[in-house]
């Protein structure tokens, strides 16, 4: 399987042999010590960093959100989008003076002439990039190897191997955060917080999810707390009084933590006393930060991200050195309705990665937190008529002030569907879907490089990249695409 790494590190291995025999009772306590053994040389942090991972859940349509604006593009654009006469709006082509109050202007123009701007809805988004706060790298997505197209349609599979389960929503969220479709358990972000979590005061609040499940922020070792918007997750009877009882709450708080006997028993309670510490580390911990930084209301992505401002904001009192966040939106499976519902999609993304920078510029971190976008995969640049259908490469966001914004990584594709095998059409496999040029694992191993992890240690973060970057002969396809500062 070249989604799988065979001589995976023995001690990782081990580590999940160890931690899926967690259901004997006794195998993960020992598990986590010997990870933060094992880990504590591997990974020092001095200094404070964080990672956080907007996931649009659903695909997003690239096209019309990272959207071409010179004359030569946005004319093959509107055309292929059955836009108006005179570069005005229709189908689900955006007009082109529309584009106007959000035209990315990078440090360095791009070849050819070509030009960019994001949506309209994205003022906020295309601010930070003309600020220099916020980079994109285009055409970016799930690649087990460097292909070209004929590689693509080559029946050579064993050479040329595909992502498995190609434009399948569940699969390919899970190839994006763990390169394994779906039932995956182990997620890159989870990776690196196996490598951080012993810096931290408490590894638990290493990896941190306030949008629910998600295989990214999964470990071998590392933990996946899950955090509401509105904070910890309480057990209420524990937490509450019983039946109006503060004598029954009290019983009940010693029934579910006090050591037992029997090895289950004993295991469980000791995860529920756990678990009631860390609620009221982080209650106590968000008790003390108070933002000054306006969120936009009636937008579930901004109130995510608010916590993790505030989360952020207390990592002194969780004792947190590095960590790694993820929050999601929904509704991006635009096959109908592009125009009408994909507006307010990116206008809450925009508003709400927006407020989040400026919260960690409050915080004073703001050149030590990075966030960035993922997606399930782009989308057709070819209509269906009132939407585009499922794709794979896409463009996407990276904001913080350690990213070196203001400007376009990877190679800007051609306008085109991709009907052809002419060399303009390199770079689309049908419907405008988009080859990607760059790899998630070369997105990622940017991340991460900033983040503090070693080349050493990527290998067992990202399985593929080891067939990307000058090791591997390719140094058209780097391991670090250099966004970040």
């Amino acid at each position: 399987m070249h989604n799988q790494q065979p001589d995976n590190q023995g001690r990782r291995a081990f580590l999940r042999r160890s931690a899926q025999l967690a259901l004997s009772g006794t195998a993960l306590p020992f598990a986590l010590n010997l990870a933060a053994i094992g880990e504590a040389a591997a990974f020092d942090a001095t200094d404070y960093k964080a990672l956080v991972c907007v996931f649009f859940y659903g695909g997003n349509d690239y096209a019309n959100t990272v959207v071409t604006y010179d004359d030569e593009s946005y004319n093959l654009y509107s055309a292929i989008r059955r836009g108006g006469a005179g570069q005005t709006a229709g189908g689900i082509a955006l007009a082109k003076s529309a584009l106007a109050p959000t035209l990315l202007n990078p440090f360095a123009p791009l070849a050819g002439g070509r030009q960019y701007a994001l949506h309209p809805a994205m003022t906020g988004m295309a601010n930070l990039f003309n600020a220099g706060h916020a980079a994109v790298q285009l055409n970016v997505g799930p690649l087990v190897v460097p292909l070209t197209k004929a590689q693509y349609s080559s029946s050579d599979r064993a050479n040329y191997p595909r992502p498995p389960k190609l434009f399948s929503h569940n699969d390919q969220q899970s190839i994006w955060q763990s390169s394994s479709p779906e039932g995956s358990t182990i997620g890159w972000g989870g990776n690196i917080g196996d490598l951080a979590m012993a810096g931290n005061g408490n590894s638990l609040f290493t990896c941190i999810n306030v949008t629910g499940n998600a295989v990214f922020l999964s470990g071998d070792s590392a933990l996946s707390y899950q955090v509401s918007p509105g904070g910890a997750v309480a057990i209420n009877a524990v937490k509450n009084n019983v039946y109006g009882s503060s004598a029954v709450k009290a019983a009940l708080a010693t029934l579910v933590q006090q050591p037992r006997t029997h090895v289950l028993e004993n295991e469980y309670n000791r995860v529920t006393a756990r678990a009631i510490g860390a609620e009221t580390q982080i209650t106590s911990g968000l008790a003390g930060v108070s933002l000054g930084t306006g969120f936009p209301a009636s937008n579930s992505l901004a109130d995510q991200l608010k916590m993790v401002a505030r989360l952020i904001g207390a990592r002194n009192a969780l004792g947190a050195k590095r960590q790694v966040f993820m929050v999601s939106i929904g509704g991006f499976d635009l096959h109908d309705n592009l125009i009408a519902q994909h507006p307010a999609l990116l206008g809450k993304v925009s508003d709400a990665m927006t407020a989040f920078y400026n919260a960690t510029v409050e915080l004073g971190v703001a050149n030590h937190v990075t966030a960035f976008t993922a997606s399930d995969f782009g989308r057709t640049l070819a209509s269906n008529g009132d939407g585009t259908d499922h794709g794979w490469g896409s463009h996407h966001l990276v904001v913080g002030g350690a990213v070196r914004g203001a400007a376009f990584y990877g190679t800007p594709p051609p306008v085109s569907v991709g009907s052809t095998a002419a060399a303009q059409d390199q770079w689309h496999v049908g419907q405008g879907r988009l080859l990607p040029s760059t790899a998630v694992d070369q997105y990622a191993a940017t991340l991460a490089t900033w983040f503090g992890v070693t080349d050493p240690e990527l290998a067992g973060i990202l399985p593929n990249l080891r067939r990307f970057g000058v090791a591997a002969g390719r140094p058209d396809y780097p391991t670090n695409l250099g966004f970040m500062g």
